[in-house]
């Protein structure tokens, strides 16, 4: 009896521990991204909704810049809202990667636990709010077109192709919201070149390039992640969920000779050295390592 009480206290603590290294941080810093809102600050054990935390009682922040937004959902406390949690609602996927999430007065519940804000902050959806992120690579080649290795880990250097984000000047990868009824295909193809190749500007002849080299391109991805994303504009009741695909250019002949260019939602826009020291926006930095892993790259 004592054996089995010990070996279950140990199973818990194991699970807690477990729970603790995927605990969300950057949703959870003082103050929440585009504003002055502070968020309540408390330790790591208490994020969890199934730990105690009686008098929690964060602030609340619905940014007004998502009033009246045809592609925003209206306030929780709308009459003529009436969503369907957890389903596909109608051309909305209310759907969570991360499995069936919980409803408490009325309000999903963010699936990772507490992040010191109720509301919605800056997401246009109660719930999850869908991305897609392509991840597009090559090899860093020497003149000869040799792959450049690294001396340390004997391993070839990968590039990505990394934005500059306007809303924060972090890097990031060049994602996005994905529409209603829309593919995540699409998406990915969309969002990069919107973002990479500054397709809302380039006149129709260069879009048409543009698409005609991508499309064999972005027909050969390998899904390297699917699920929640510890962004900074995470609340207790929305939170963003992502698909990223890698799409590598192994010799460097395809998507790695395309002229880049800043667009959209992007100041900038180059191809960087994957290593373990550059800090991207998000989790970015983590879905890279997933790439890194299985390309077999430098790190």
């Amino acid at each position: 009896m004592c054996i089995s009480k010990s070996k279950n206290k140990i199973d818990s603590i194991t699970s807690l521990v477990i729970l603790l290294r995927m605990m969300h941080t950057k949703c959870r810093s003082e103050f929440y991204p585009s504003s002055s809102i502070k968020r309540l600050q408390f330790p790591d054990s208490l994020v969890p909704w199934f730990v105690d935390f009686s008098n929690y009682n964060p602030p609340e922040y619905n940014s007004p810049n998502l009033l009246n937004k045809t592609w925003a959902d209206p306030a929780i406390n709308d009459p003529e809202f009436n969503p369907k949690w957890n389903m596909l609602n109608g051309k909305i996927n209310r759907q969570s990667h991360m499995g069936t999430y919980e409803i408490q007065n009325g309000r999903p519940l963010n699936p990772k636990g507490r992040t010191g804000l109720r509301g919605r902050g800056l997401l246009g959806r109660w719930g999850p709010n869908h991305a897609a992120d392509p991840i597009v690579t090559r090899w860093k080649l020497r003149e000869n077109n040799e792959k450049l290795i690294d001396n340390l880990t004997n391993k070839p250097i990968l590039q990505f192709c990394a934005i500059q984000r306007k809303d924060c000047g972090q890097w990031a990868l060049p994602g996005g919201m994905v529409d209603p009824g829309e593919k995540i295909s699409q998406t990915l193809k969309r969002e990069f070149m919107e973002e990479a190749l500054n397709s809302l500007e380039a006149n129709a002849e260069e879009c048409k390039m543009n698409e005609k080299m991508l499309k064999d391109f972005f027909e050969n991805g390998t899904e390297i992640y699917k699920g929640y994303v510890d962004d900074p504009r995470n609340t207790d009741n929305s939170w963003m969920e992502t698909v990223a695909i890698n799409f590598h250019d192994d010799n460097g002949e395809h998507v790695g000779k395309f002229d880049l260019k800043a667009g959209d939602d992007a100041v900038n826009v180059h191809w960087m050295d994957v290593n373990k020291k550059i800090d991207l926006y998000a989790s970015h930095s983590e879905l890279l390592k997933n790439v890194v892993d299985h390309l077999g790259a430098h790190w």
